[in-house]
């Protein structure tokens, strides 16, 4: 494995892997808010994607930013709604029921949201106009397109946002507040269902900006779900309660799966034939190794309990 192919492999990674960050802090926001493990995350970034091409098709009257511009608003507004409407009519009635149940309710929610995107958009390939010039430009000496540095650059600035927004505004305190000690937090007066409510909503919006971010690199089909469960392994890595870990843990699957998929993938040969396809399975790999040697992730909270 040449230096070269190392320093493109990270430099691509980390592009990619601040998209994954950005999908995971939605995740673990959501887990550390509620204590629930969506499953359904990775029919919200189908949902942003395809959504955002819509909606910027149906402000084609307008010059083609301008459209990109306002499709992104009413997706983000849309993604809102989801996770509000989705918290109070799905997830509210199933307060304090067991925590299995409610994990396989979000897996038939995201095959509901997956049916119903299917009966609009038929699952096929679609593209963003050419709102950002298909150019190569290199970073540290490494050929990237356009699209993915500026996709890059939105993920780290909205990761930035959103740590802000947790550390010191009104709502983000009560929900890191609610996060570390629900009755607690509770009995200081913070709403529960109005946080609930608020990190469905969050989560909602951080995987619909995921999808756009994506789509615009690569195009939206239903493929783009799996994403979701490469967020999970980012979760899982970085630690399941950890924006930080998550954070890290998408940047490092973002890079893992560039250079150990892409070495794979152009080098090994089983029985002759290529790897082709090992990049897409380099996160659940992640999952494996990382649940066998630190199941509680690198910044997890490791919780004993002693009989």
């Amino acid at each position: 494995m040449s230096g070269q192919f190392v320093l493109e492999g990270v430099v691509v990674g980390l592009a990619v892997g601040s998209i994954y960050a950005l999908i995971a802090v939605g995740f673990t926001v959501l887990y550390k808010s509620t204590k629930i493990l969506n499953l359904a995350h990775g029919e919200l970034v189908l949902f942003g994607g395809y959504l955002a091409i819509a909606a910027t098709s149906a402000f084609g009257f307008l010059p083609t930013p301008a459209a990109f511009a306002a499709g992104v608003a009413v997706t983000l507004l849309a993604a809102a709604a989801l996770g509000f409407a989705v918290e109070r009519a799905v997830m509210r009635p199933l307060f304090g029921q067991p925590l299995l149940s409610v994990i396989i309710v979000t897996l038939a929610l995201g095959y509901v949201v997956r049916g119903i995107m299917v009966g609009i958009w038929s699952g096929e390939t679609r593209t963003f106009p050419p709102v950002i010039p298909a150019t190569v430009v290199r970073v540290a000496g490494v050929p990237v397109s356009l699209v993915g540095v500026w996709s890059a650059a939105a993920a780290a600035t909205l990761l930035v946002t959103f740590s802000l927004f947790f550390r010191y505004s009104r709502w983000g305190i009560a929900m890191r507040a609610a996060a570390n000690e629900q009755l607690t937090a509770s009995t200081l007066g913070v709403s529960l269902r109005r946080v609930f409510a608020y990190a469905w909503a969050f989560a909602a919006v951080a995987g619909a900006v995921g999808g756009i971010l994506l789509g615009l690199w690569l195009g939206v089909n239903f493929a783009l779900a799996a994403v979701g469960l490469k967020a999970l392994a980012a979760v899982i890595l970085g630690g399941l309660d950890s924006v930080p870990g998550a954070i890290l843990g998408g940047l490092l699957v973002g890079v893992v799966e560039t250079v150990l998929g892409g070495y794979m993938e152009a080098h090994v040969r089983v029985l002759g034939q290529p790897l082709h396809g090992f990049k897409e399975v380099t996160a659940y790999l992640v999952i494996l190794l990382a649940l066998m040697v630190r199941p509680h992730g690198l910044f997890g909270t490791e919780r004993i309990e002693r009989l």
